[in-house]
């Protein structure tokens, strides 16, 4: 073992995933030691209630005056695991002015207002780590920010909420409906009691910028993120995305959009919504709670990230490989990458962003009426790739497949479909990932 000197970490938040990193940081601790080169104590333990009890965790380290402890002269990192916006960034925010390096997991934090965390990290010479921010226990931040910082990304997308996922699978595997499926998931523990920073897609959001900014070297917030929920999606979508080969996912995309001369990035594009893809395309086949990311690059060509999304013991892991490389960091008198946001290309509106559309239309059943349709698509140069019809009688269901399109002239296309008489009811619209 090393003779430095221990280094004393400040752990803030003592829940699911706090306990987990008290746990790990004791059963491992001679390994722990060994990687970094000195050991690892907890200095103590910020909670908002010291009596409540907690398995596992000394009680003669908690504390509630969590200002106090990230700035003790003897602390050297402060562990984060609180989340939210506030108290977690004024407290970051006094251990790096007091020269303490910092391990995060809060991912509403960095989206909201990571330049601020980054410049005080910058300003005061210490670390800010945060690969439990997203997708848990899976390496993927540092993949992003480090290996594959010499090539060039074009795409990142994936399911990075274990939630929607579940509730997505179990509808399609099942044939349960929304309600069913999230009241299922919430008895499991996947869903929370108020689902909706999952449901409605404002917890993907946050990690689609976290995701855009590292792979883009541009500053993304999630007031950025173009952003939509699964809670309107129907047992009939699920089918009609069935009936195309297709399952639904509720996808993070983050895309470089390449300028007309095709060598430098025109803006970047970064959008959370369902998605048909195909079954046959690797995310696919990503069932139950679990995450996964797919990864475009110029060299390094495609690859995958699969893992564990969330959970006290997966993201207690990627926070337990963080405080390693941060302490390493600290021992060596060095410091790990500092933000990147040099390219600083512009972060494009939905409107402007290249997408397929799949519309389920209620219409009169009678002569004309899909040459009329057509005319509403030819109108904003919306091309259609598919068109299948159901029903007779009084009415009839159209299902419309269009070619790649911008998502502007596709949302107007939509509204001028609700604006016809003949159009009883627009059913549904999602749009579609995969090749056409």
């Amino acid at each position: 073992m090393s003779s430095a000197g221990p280094l004393k970490i400040a752990l803030l938040g003592c829940g699911v995933v706090g306990t987990e990193v008290v746990r790990l940081l004791h059963e491992q601790a001679a390994d722990l030691a060994a990687r970094v080169g000195a050991p690892l104590e907890l200095a103590g333990i910020a909670v908002r209630r010291k009596d409540k009890r907690r398995e596992g965790v000394p009680a003669e380290l908690l504390t509630t005056d969590a200002t106090g402890l990230v700035t003790r002269p003897d602390v050297d990192i402060v562990v984060e695991v609180i989340g939210g916006i506030e108290p977690a960034r004024g407290l970051l925010l006094d251990a790096m002015k007091a020269g303490k390096s910092v391990v995060t997991a809060n991912k509403a934090l960095l989206a909201e207002d990571g330049a601020t965390l980054f410049g005080a990290a910058r300003e005061h010479g210490v670390d800010i780590y945060y690969e439990a921010s997203v997708a848990g226990a899976i390496p993927l931040l540092r993949p992003l920010r480090e290996s594959l910082v010499g090539d060039h990304v074009h795409r990142v997308m994936g399911i990075v909420n274990g939630t929607t996922n579940y509730i997505l699978d179990k509808m399609d595997s099942s044939g349960a409906g929304f309600s069913d499926a999230l009241d299922e998931a919430q008895a499991l523990g996947y869903a929370e009691a108020d689902p909706t920073a999952d449901v409605e897609g404002f917890d993907a959001a946050a990690k689609a910028a976290i995701l855009a900014q590292l792979a883009f070297h541009t500053r993304v917030t999630a007031a950025d993120v173009h952003r939509e929920g699964i809670t309107d999606v129907t047992s009939a979508d699920i089918a009609s995305a069935r009936a195309m080969g297709c399952v639904v996912k509720l996808l993070a995309i983050c895309d470089r959009v390449p300028s007309d001369d095709g060598r430098n990035g025109r803006g970047v594009s970064v959008r959370v919504h369902p998605v048909m893809i195909p079954r046959t395309h690797p995310l696919a086949s990503v069932r139950e709670a679990y995450n996964a990311v797919f990864v475009e690059a110029q060299s390094a060509g495609s690859l995958m990230f699969y893992g564990a999304g969330a959970g006290g013991a997966p993201t207690a892991s990627a926070v337990l490989g963080d405080l390693v490389a941060v302490a390493r960091n600290r021992v060596n008198g060095t410091r790990g990458p500092a933000e990147s946001t040099y390219a600083d290309l512009p972060v494009l509106p939905m409107a402007d962003t290249i997408t397929r559309y799949h519309v389920s239309l209620d219409v009169a059943d009678r002569p004309g009426v899909l040459a009329r349709v057509a005319d509403a698509f030819a109108e904003h140069d919306v091309s259609i790739q598919a068109v299948r019809q159901e029903g007779h009688g009084q009415e009839a269901q159209l299902v419309i497949v269009t070619h790649r399109a911008p998502d502007g002239a596709l949302s107007a296309t939509v509204a001028n479909l609700r604006d016809q008489e003949i159009v009883r009811e627009v059913a549904s619209v999602m749009r579609v990932e995969g090749d056409e």
